[in-house]
């Protein structure tokens, strides 16, 4: 009886001691919060981040006189949406050149004479929270007068990774099947037709700041197709951009392209080199 009553008076006087610690600012602990203090603390929300929406043009030309007069224009726009796990890109290039005409009369008119205009645009989706992996799809269309094809588009879609990254460089990369169709102008060697083929699409960028105001790109491009009768086209831009102010800069872009089947009459290799004034909004 005398254990009992001692082992009794122990718990109580436990429990008081316990219920005092618990007393914050005058407060008696209850029944209600032992139970919570026992129970796991939820974690917070992941908060979703704005959608940030960028944008930027660009404008460059040439104008020669004398002998004869002609001029070469280059302009170009590019938009970024990011929101969440979510990226898309756009871009829409232009290259015109005009030149002096003489019709049949031995009259000069200053005309158009060529044009290129290329749109391309993607999207990723970020496959974990470290933003490593991602799944994307792709769409590109060109219509060259320069070359002997009319127009060249594809479609691509498949897995990318950001393999690197500081504060001074990035490297991205990603790989995925695609079909591309190219629309091969009529000349005196080869009739007007429609090449379509599967093919495999790899890309790579590398992103580098060579000083505060001063950054490299370098993108390659692969679309390479899976029937070797058909075309495959390669391309490597290189590009150095000087900050002037903070919505002004100048940059120097280099463009190599590669056609693997081409007419006779036409170059497999075309270079592209231009000064360009780039506004962003």
């Amino acid at each position: 009886m005398i254990r009992s009553t001692f082992y009794l008076l122990l718990f109580v006087l436990s429990f008081n001691t316990f219920a005092q610690e618990k007393n914050i600012d005058g407060e008696h602990a209850t029944a209600a919060d032992i139970i919570s203090s026992l129970e796991t603390p939820q974690s917070p929300k992941k908060k979703n981040t704005p959608p940030i929406m960028s944008s930027s043009a660009e404008l460059g030309f040439l104008y020669k006189t004398g002998n004869t007069n002609s001029g070469d224009i280059k302009a170009g726009l590019d938009f970024r949406f990011e929101k969440d796990s979510w990226l898309s890109l756009l871009n829409v290039d232009l290259l015109m050149k005009k030149a002096d005409i003489t019709d049949e009369n031995g009259n000069s008119h200053f005309k158009k004479t060529d044009q290129k205009w290329t749109l391309t645009s993607q999207t990723n989706y970020n496959l974990d929270n470290k933003e490593k992996n991602y799944i994307y799809g792709n769409a590109w269309f060109e219509e060259n007068e320069f070359s002997g094809f009319k127009n060249q588009a594809s479609l691509s879609s498949g897995w990318g990774r950001h393999w690197y990254k500081s504060e001074m460089a990035s490297l991205w990369g990603d790989i995925g099947p695609g079909y591309k169709r190219d629309l091969i102008k009529e000349s005196e060697t080869v009739s007007k037709r429609t090449a379509d083929t599967w093919m495999i699409q790899l890309q790579a960028l590398y992103i580098r700041k060579l000083g505060e105001h001063i950054e490299l790109k370098q993108y390659l491009s692969a679309k390479q197709a899976l029937d070797t009768d058909e075309n495959s086209i390669y391309k490597a831009v290189s590009t150095i951009t000087t900050k002037l102010i903070s919505t002004l800069q100048l940059k120097f872009n280099f463009t190599l392209g590669y056609n693997s089947k081409v007419d006779i009459d036409k170059e497999k290799s075309d270079t592209q080199t231009a000064v360009t004034i780039v506004y962003s909004f």
